[in-house]
């Protein structure tokens, strides 16, 4: 058991899955200096120039040259720097990595993970700050994981790799430094959610740095003598009905909480199954549908917080009394 990064899980992560597999290989732009984010320090020194790659300011050309080595038996990450970069790809991203192995008969796979950094970024407005984790687990053929602590940063991204279908892989971009406890021989299965705290007036789920605002606002909510249940799904496709649903039946009050846009956000496919399949009351909360700002109150009008996640929690028992 060491304390690591979040950063410094990945790293660890991906290290650890080149020592072990030379088919592994990571490209993308300053990967080589380690990363803006410090994702990847230290692996070129390590394994060099043919294994972790700089490439140019093309996220189309990164991508669609993943896809390549996939096809020809290489294991890519790619590195987008943030998920608003990855627009520029999105071809190769939803019509190439992820229909190839249905398109031709299952003769090739992809197995490539793309590394896109969500979330609002301080002070860096509308082009740097985006969630679009609920786009990609709209598309038929990716895997779509959002770690929210070191261990699952290490656990998920190892996962990731030898998950042998195209993985869109949400870090956040405000997490790096988040340190905690990782356990290099702890596996983590996608498609598993996590309980991160017990509760038996209502249910929580989440992911990605919103986890641990709504673990903030279970405290506060505990103080008041309401227990919330905090479950942090990891993953968003396949996403762990049977844990949300159990909570459901347990709890009877489900809150939905994400940084991404509310409108269309993927806790509206988890409302829905809700909907059809429990007796629980419902609710969301979710970024407004408004760029996000530079001002640092611009900003700040469009975060969600642990005060407005428990504000929302209070609002929906009290509607189901």
């Amino acid at each position: 058991m060491a304390v690591m990064t979040y950063a410094g899980a990945a790293v660890a992560a991906l290290g650890d899955a080149m020592r072990a597999d030379p088919t592994v290989v990571a490209l993308g732009e300053d990967i080589g200096r380690g990363g803006i984010f410090g994702q990847y320090r230290g692996l070129q020194q390590e394994f060099g120039t043919e294994r972790v790659m700089d490439t140019p300011i093309s996220e189309a050309t990164i991508v669609g040259a993943a896809v390549g080595m996939a096809l020809t038996g290489l294991k890519p990450v790619v590195e987008m720097r943030v998920v608003d970069f990855a627009l520029c790809a999105m071809d190769e991203i939803v019509n190439q990595a992820a229909k190839n192995r249905f398109m031709f008969g299952g003769q090739g796979r992809v197995p490539a993970v793309i590394r896109m950094p969500i979330g609002i970024w301080s002070a860096s407005a509308a082009q740097h700050s985006q969630s679009l984790e609920s786009w990609f687990a709209h598309v038929p053929g990716l895997v779509v994981l959002a770690p929210a602590t070191a261990q699952d940063n290490y656990s998920l991204l190892k996962a990731a790799i030898a998950c042998g279908d195209p993985v869109t892989y949400f870090e956040h971009k405000e997490l790096w430094g988040l340190e905690g406890e990782v356990e290099s021989a702890m596996p983590a299965e996608i498609g598993k959610a996590a309980i991160r705290r017990l509760g038996r007036d209502l249910t929580i789920v989440t992911w990605s740095r919103a986890v641990h605002w709504s673990l903030e606002a279970a405290a506060t909510l505990a103080a008041e003598g309401v227990e919330a249940e905090v479950i942090d799904l990891r993953s968003l496709w396949p996403w762990d009905r049977a844990a949300v649903l159990a909570s459901a039946a347990r709890t009877g009050h489900v809150l939905i909480a994400h940084e991404a846009v509310q409108v269309a956000g993927f806790g509206a496919e988890i409302a829905a199954t809700l909907a059809e399949e429990s007796e629980a009351r419902v609710s969301r909360l979710g970024g407004l549908r408004l760029p996000v700002g530079y001002a640092p109150k611009l900003e700040a009008e469009v975060r969600v917080t642990p005060a407005r996640i428990a504000e929302r929690a209070r609002a929906l028992l009290k509607r189901g009394k």
